[in-house]
């Protein structure tokens, strides 16, 4: 096999996979690109609170901690199953995708007052405009339950 063809059949295993992940979550629309930015936003601010400033909330001297970012990156798999679990209940109860959508709208507002959070604790001032709508966001998702 010649290197394009490995290159060109790695790449359609990707796509296939992307494709197989995409469509079990529901399809590849705003709300998911959306959420899935918000999460690797909070991933790197987090990186960052951790790395560089030292603030991390998550361990005791506020610096990086391999274990506390394998949790962090479990919590943010156990929110794709969340989606995925909505999705579902939403196709066999012919709920025409208001679970998914409205997990994905809670976790992106939890997700983005947390990449607020991070970056007051680098000193970054956010506007609240931009609070208040990943609260509302939250809101509109459902109670924090």
């Amino acid at each position: 096999m010649t290197p394009l063809a490995i290159k060109n059949l790695v790449l359609a295993i990707i796509a296939a996979v992307g494709t197989g992940i995409a469509t079990a979550l529901g399809g590849w629309d705003m709300a998911l690109q959306a959420l899935l930015a918000v999460m690797a936003i909070d991933i790197v601010t987090g990186l960052l609170v951790a790395l560089v400033w030292k603030k991390s909330g998550k361990s005791a001297t506020g610096a990086a901690d391999s274990r506390a970012m394998f949790k962090g990156l479990c919590r943010k798999f156990v929110i794709i199953l969340a989606v995925f679990l909505a999705q579902q209940i939403d196709r066999s109860t012919g709920l025409g995708g208001v679970l998914r959508l409205g997990a994905i709208l809670f976790f992106t507002g939890n997700e983005g007052l947390s990449v607020v959070e991070n970056a007051g604790l680098m000193g970054v001032p956010m506007p609240k405009i931009i609070k208040d709508a990943l609260e509302q966001l939250r809101k509109k998702g459902g109670d924090k339950e």
